[in-house]
């Protein structure tokens, strides 16, 4: 079981990926995608007059602010526009490919964060209007399902609240939770990156491999949304899932490429289960 994580940036390759995460469902491989769409979020948000409010928290780590109308923008953007072209992007390849966000079937769900403190513009914030929440659970019955009958499900936020209400969570770390739920072996997250750099943007100083008990000293080298994926690898390696691989999604046949171990392969190395 493989769980592929798609960055919403642009630069990726994605006509790329999809043949590849293609070839490998025809071949009978299951596997599971999750996508996010922040760069076409942002880019509605300002055509519609309401542009990306990016706030930290008290922790270092920058995330969206996720007001109701930021939410509404991002589900237009993420479960509508890119959920759906992927989709069609699979189905020309033959791919009997599923899109739904977390919000449906409750796939991804947890509870809303009732404050967040933040710092924006110099300032300690508390809001309490903000609709992002946390992964704790993964409807694995209905992704079985699917994938018992052939289908390819395609996921992204938002995931649902216990009380049912739509929130922003995190792509990396819901991708995170979805291979750690499913026993995947290894979770893959493709970004406009090689992997994670010890000096960005210097691609050259891309670091191959990090064990697994060393995760967390490489979350200062990690920079801005780096830190997520950083984060969400770390957690998935503790819910049991045996590697995590940050890999470029600008490249003829990524997935191949980092299942082949080019990135930074965080846990076993490629072929190491097998060796012991």
């Amino acid at each position: 079981m493989i769980v592929v994580k798609i960055g919403g940036s642009r630069g990726i390759d994605l006509d790329a990926v999809v043949r590849d995460i293609s070839a490998r469902h025809k071949a009978g491989e299951k596997l599971v995608v999750v996508h996010g769409g922040s760069s076409l979020a942002t880019e509605l948000g300002e055509k519609l007059g309401h542009p990306p409010v990016f706030v930290t928290s008290l922790s270092g780590y920058t995330s969206r602010r996720t007001d109701r109308k930021t939410l509404e923008i991002f589900e237009m953007a993420c479960a509508g526009r890119v959920n759906k072209d992927l989709v069609e992007r699979f189905q020309r390849l033959g791919t009997r490919a599923v899109g739904l966000s977390g919000l449906d079937g409750r796939i991804w769900e947890g509870p809303r964060k009732a404050a967040i403190k933040v710092l924006h513009k110099g300032k300690r914030l508390v809001l309490r209007d903000d609709y992002t929440g946390k992964v704790e659970r993964v409807n694995i019955p209905l992704l079985r399902a699917l994938l018992s009958e052939g289908f390819l499900p395609v996921l992204c936020p938002p995931a649902a609240s216990y009380e049912g209400e739509a929130v922003n969570v995190d792509g990396d770390r819901a991708a995170a939770a979805t291979a750690a739920a499913l026993q995947a072996e290894t979770l893959v997250i493709l970004s406009n990156v090689p992997g994670l750099l010890g000096k960005f943007p210097d691609e050259s100083t891309l670091i191959p491999h990090i064990p697994a008990g060393e995760v967390e000293r490489f979350m200062e080298v990690a920079l801005d949304r780096m830190k997520k994926k950083v984060m969400g690898a770390a957690e998935a390696l503790q819910a049991g899932v045996k590697r995590v691989i940050f890999a470029d999604g600008r490249v003829e046949k990524p997935l191949e490429k980092a299942l082949a171990g080019r990135g930074t392969v965080i846990g076993e190395k490629i072929g190491e289960s097998h060796e012991s």
